[in-house]
């Protein structure tokens, strides 16, 4: 029997670690493009709740922000109604810097997928969203849980 999910774990472990080379060649890390994407993607967020999005430690984000802050790729503003609460919002060079990691990401998928004709990658997008989903609403209940 093969396992698939150990195939699944090694492909996106390799493909992980050759966007991260990309990412390093241009002084970021995968948290960094995480935090543009989300910003880009869904809009302005409060920081704690851009940590619960994308799962990454408080502690974690801010650090992550105050970088993304000082390169001037995002912007933080208080909450005037609760001083607790920082909203982020991506800036205009974040945005950009974003488009070009895009663009990294697209060619190391384009790397990664090399064998695949367009068909295979669109069947193999297809499957492998239908599990995503599958997951994401509850399914595939861990064994001894």
């Amino acid at each position: 029997m093969g396992l698939t999910t150990y195939l699944m774990s090694r492909t996106g472990k390799a493909a992980r670690g050759r966007l991260a080379e990309r990412l390093a060649d241009r002084g970021f890390r995968l948290p960094h493009m995480a935090v543009l994407a989300a910003l880009v993607d869904f809009g302005p967020h409060a920081q704690r709740e851009l940590a619960e999005r994308l799962t990454i430690d408080r502690s974690d984000i801010v650090k992550i922000i105050d970088e993304l802050g000082e390169a001037g790729l995002v912007d933080r503003a208080r909450d005037m109604t609760d001083r607790r609460r920082v909203t982020v919002t991506v800036s205009p060079a974040g945005r950009a810097l974003f488009d070009r990691l895009r663009a990294d990401a697209s060619a190391v998928q384009d790397d990664v997928l090399a064998p695949l004709n367009a068909r295979e990658r669109a069947r193999l997008t297809a499957l492998l969203t239908r599990v995503h989903s599958h997951l994401q609403t509850g399914g595939g209940a861990r064994p001894g849980r």
